[in-house]
């Protein structure tokens, strides 16, 4: 366990907020950013209801005073795992989004490592181990 900084735990809670927009978004929007974006439904559909489990654990782990170290990389990891994920998919030839749709995942792409960065940031500047 570590004493999460404030910096890990804005860090954290930003995600949460940027992450819950687009899962609802992205649930209950699919059809229409499917079409905004001309982006499988099933795909924009599916990655709103992944983010929602996310932006619970997110939000959870922003609320407390004391972290599982494992959990924080594991975000931190995640994190950078659907950036170079992102770019990967537009790049692949396995989706065939307008402008629009290559905007926005690459914006989101930016956000999501921007976040990485700032959390593993955060998670250096918080305390060590904390007895349980």
């Amino acid at each position: 366990m570590i004493d999460a900084s404030t910096f890990l735990r804005r860090a954290l809670f930003a995600d949460a907020i940027f992450s819950g927009i687009a899962a609802l978004g992205f649930t209950f929007g699919a059809s229409a950013f499917a079409a905004l974006f001309n982006l499988p439904e099933a795909l924009l559909r599916e990655t709103g209801l992944f983010l929602i489990a996310y932006t619970a654990l997110v939000g959870w782990l922003a609320s407390r005073a004391t972290l599982a170290k494992p959990l924080v990389l594991l975000v931190v990891i995640g994190n950078a795992a659907w950036t170079v994920g992102s770019i990967a998919l537009l790049l692949s030839g396995a989706v065939s989004p307008n402008l629009a749709g290559v905007l926005m995942v690459v914006a989101q792409a930016i956000a999501t490592g921007v976040f990485a960065e700032l959390q593993y940031v955060g998670l250096k500047k918080s305390g060590h181990a904390v007895a349980a």
